[in-house]
């Protein structure tokens, strides 16, 4: 239903298949990537370069991210009352 509603306000002109960049923006933000970085990435390959070190770098800073956020949790969780003299941090220490 939602298809036809949408093919009708595009004139018809709907793709029935998925384009490379649909699955390529739909991937991207199953990655995490905002609207903005993905938007970076085809720019670059039109400008005629590979996009791989762009890609690498946003792929890394989503990962620093998740790391933090992670901390961030384990922060929240943590009973300083619970805290043993022979640990430095709880918080820091993988599990």
């Amino acid at each position: 239903m939602i298809r036809i509603a949408l093919s009708f306000r595009f004139g018809g002109r709907w793709p029935r298949e998925p384009t490379a960049e649909t699955i390529f923006t739909r991937d991207a933000q199953g990655a995490g990537l905002t609207l903005a970085e993905i938007r970076s990435v085809p720019e670059i390959r039109d400008s005629g370069q590979a996009p791989c070190g762009q890609v690498t770098s946003l792929i890394d800073q989503r990962l620093t991210d998740i790391a933090l956020r992670e901390l961030a949790r384990r922060a929240a969780a943590t009973d300083p009352g619970t805290c043993s003299e022979g640990e430095v941090c709880t918080i820091l220490t993988r599990p």
